[in-house]
């Protein structure tokens, strides 16, 4: 299926979510990317301005505030600084205010760099992108603000991390106790009623049986249902691998050292690995290791081994 001619979707690595961006009169992009890859982002941005023979870029939209949909905002505003910042409104004054613990930076231990925010994104309205309009939909569930966008004559999903092909993200309110599976089963719900000929996901390439995707979604919350544990290792596991991608190598206990004061660890390692954060860590570090998703290297004269993602 050829996507509308005015938008480009651009796939990315798992560190930084997926970009789509829309020409016509008001040049807009939907997430941003994680700020390691920020250079990046811009370039490819501009080349898809180009491509798409449009201006500078008037907006930039967030589906939700975590570092890998938005890291890329400030160097976006740095390159076009007329463009307009809209947000989810439940993040809003978080953003403005800058709060990085309600952003849960500091609650993962990643980076963002700050930028404005100047309107709100609200569940429910409609608005244009390119010649089309989209309708703002509420996807709580991985994130209690999170949005996603639907075009109902092409019948498009720009569906962040509520739906990928094969599962959703990690449902960070449930890593707190709150009870939030519910709320990913209603955001499924909403996406199985819709018509969908395509998906633009937040991470992974596009696809176009969303029925199927959402079946799969469905067997992989019933499974983290039943056994929450098996979902917080998960959540840690990802949260891992994520920090290894923005590292690329660095030593074990650096990296233990790094994460094990960050909240969310913390909370896990209470709740389900009787409060030894390194503990937790080293344990998931084994299992990455053992999966082959990361390698550790032991050199002569350290006294912790290197960790380096797999090739």
């Amino acid at each position: 299926m050829a996507l509308p001619e005015h938008l480009r979707f651009i796939e990315r690595g798992w560190l930084s979510a997926n970009n789509v961006v829309f020409g016509g009169e008001a040049p807009a992009i939907i997430d941003t990317g994680y700020c390691t890859h920020a250079a990046q982002t811009v370039l490819l941005v501009q080349g898809a301005l180009d491509d798409l023979r449009a201006g500078p870029l008037a907006r930039i939209i967030n589906t939700h505030l975590h570092s890998d949909h938005c890291g890329g905002n400030a160097a976006l505003l740095a390159a076009w600084p007329q463009a307009q910042v809209a947000v989810p409104p439940g993040e809003a004054q978080a953003a403005r205010d800058w709060d990085e613990a309600a952003l849960t930076y500091r609650a993962t231990a990643q980076d963002c760099p700050r930028f404005a925010v100047h309107a709100v994104l609200t569940p429910g309205e409609r608005i244009q992108l390119g010649p089309l309009y989209w309708e703002v939909l509420a996807a709580p569930g991985h994130d209690p603000h999170s949005v996603v966008l639907y075009q109902r004559h092409h019948k498009l999903l720009i569906s962040a991390d509520a739906l990928w092909e094969n599962g959703f993200g990690v449902v960070f309110p449930e890593l707190e106790g709150e009870q939030a599976f519910d709320e990913v089963a209603g955001t499924l719900d909403v996406i199985e009623a819709l018509n969908i000929d395509c998906v633009l996901p937040g991470h992974g390439g596009l696809f176009h049986d969303a029925q199927a995707a959402v079946a799969r979604a469905r067997v992989r919350l019933e499974g983290f249902v039943r056994a929450p544990s098996k979902h917080a290792r998960y959540a840690v596991k990802a949260l891992v691998m994520y920090r290894m991608m923005a590292e690329q190598r660095i030593s074990e206990d650096a990296l233990v050292q790094l994460l094990a004061p960050a909240h969310f660890y913390r909370v896990v390692a209470q709740r389900w690995a009787a409060g030894d954060t390194a503990a937790l860590l080293h344990d998931v570090i084994n299992e990455l290791v053992e999966r082959g998703q990361l390698v550790r290297r032991t050199d002569a004269g350290t006294a912790s081994p290197t960790l380096l993602l797999a090739a």
